[in-house]
């Protein structure tokens, strides 16, 4: 008797968990040991940390101008400050050029501006909410940490703001797309007949249109008189009314294998309904496949927005968005007074190039003939 509770007493060995784990666990178990696609996911939770409460990253009014302090170059945090960890910023000296009148702004690296963690400053309301005014950082004499634009607005703040409304826009935007292709390619694949035939002549029709002219056309038949939160909005629709076809067509496919399974048709006989088979046997049996191909369709969904937004046929001044600061970046002369006003583009660059390792990884993660 002692062998035998001793027996069932027994870790689980490798196997065992391995065989009794939920499906979610085993993704996460594979996704973990691809070591770039969990760097490039801490990644994108610091930026999604931004979306939530940008004015908490920020270090002045995004909107805030002064044309007096254009072009003022980046101010780069310095950590230490004679071997001490004392974080500080080169002051700025400006000088009025006799020719253009232009104020010409250089660092002044024998100044020290010390740089303050959570410091107090302008108000702002954490998901427009609650009320505070505490700021990551900041300093006494201002600080422009990526520099300021030709009126003197802050970049770095103005970046913060704009990865809010890109990164919300990709979100939304994929999710709205997911639903109409889990819901119209379930209807399509599952009920068949005349729905099936009708859903798929749409996504032909949808996918034989060119993308890029239906976006230009519809968005520039935008009125101009709208407000940033219905352009938001607009921009969002129209980018997910295109891109659900392909994750239409992927449910479709599984859906004729999956509701001849044996489990679909006991579900039948027991009287659950359509929705209920769908939504609860069909749909969890390829969940890990959908995530990672919104994974995947978020970059193409930033990318879109902001090619839009610097186009002018998008997000429109003065919301903020990547695609709006890059706009202050279409003048050759200006670039070569202000080169840091293509930091949006790197960061467009990274943010994409970090969704897509995550969905590679999540892909791989949730194949389960890879591993």
């Amino acid at each position: 008797m002692a062998d035998v509770a001793a027996a069932g007493d027994h870790a689980p060995t490798a196997e065992e968990r391995i065989s009794l784990a939920p499906n979610w666990k085993l993704v996460w178990w594979r996704f973990r040991k691809h070591r770039l696609a969990v760097a490039s996911a801490l990644v994108l939770l610091g930026l999604y940390a931004v979306v939530l409460c940008p004015e908490f990253f920020s270090t002045h009014d995004p909107e805030a101008t002064d044309a007096r302090l254009a072009f003022i170059p980046i101010q780069r945090v310095r950590l230490f400050d004679g071997g001490r960890l004392s974080p500080w910023v080169p002051g700025i000296a400006g000088k009025r050029n006799p020719t253009t009148l232009r104020m010409e702004w250089r660092l002044d690296e024998a100044r020290k501006v010390p740089v303050r963690f959570f410091v107090t400053s302008h108000q702002y309301r954490v998901l427009g909410l609650v009320p505070a005014r505490v700021h990551l950082l900041g300093a006494e004499a201002g600080v422009h940490l990526l520099g300021t634009d030709r009126l003197g607005r802050d970049q770095w703040s103005r970046l913060a703001h704009g990865t809010q409304t890109s990164m919300t826009i990709g979100l939304v935007a994929v999710t709205l797309s997911v639903v109409f292709g889990v819901l119209l390619g379930g209807i399509s694949g599952y009920a068949g007949g005349l729905p099936d035939l009708v859903i798929q002549r749409v996504i032909e029709l949808l996918q034989s249109l060119p993308t890029i002219p239906i976006w230009l056309a519809l968005t520039a038949a935008l009125p101009r008189d709208w407000s940033p939160l219905r352009v938001f909005f607009a921009i969002t629709v129209i980018l997910s009314l295109v891109g659900w076809t392909t994750l239409g067509r992927e449910v479709r496919g599984r859906f004729l294998a999956l509701r001849e399974e044996d489990y679909v048709l006991a579900a039948e006989l027991a009287g659950a309904s359509r929705a209920r088979i769908i939504g609860r046997h069909m749909v969890p049996n390829f969940l890990s496949h959908i995530i990672a191909t919104s994974t995947l369709a978020i970059p193409a969904m930033i990318i879109n927005e902001t090619a839009l937004s610097f186009l002018g046929l998008g997000i429109r001044p003065p919301a903020i968005s990547w695609g709006v600061l890059l706009q202050e970046a279409q003048n050759i002369q200006t670039l070569a007074l202000a080169p840091w006003l293509l930091i949006p583009g790197v960061v467009v660059i990274f943010s994409v190039l970090a969704f897509n390792v995550v969905g590679d990884g999540l892909r791989d993660a949730a194949d389960p003939y890879g591993h």
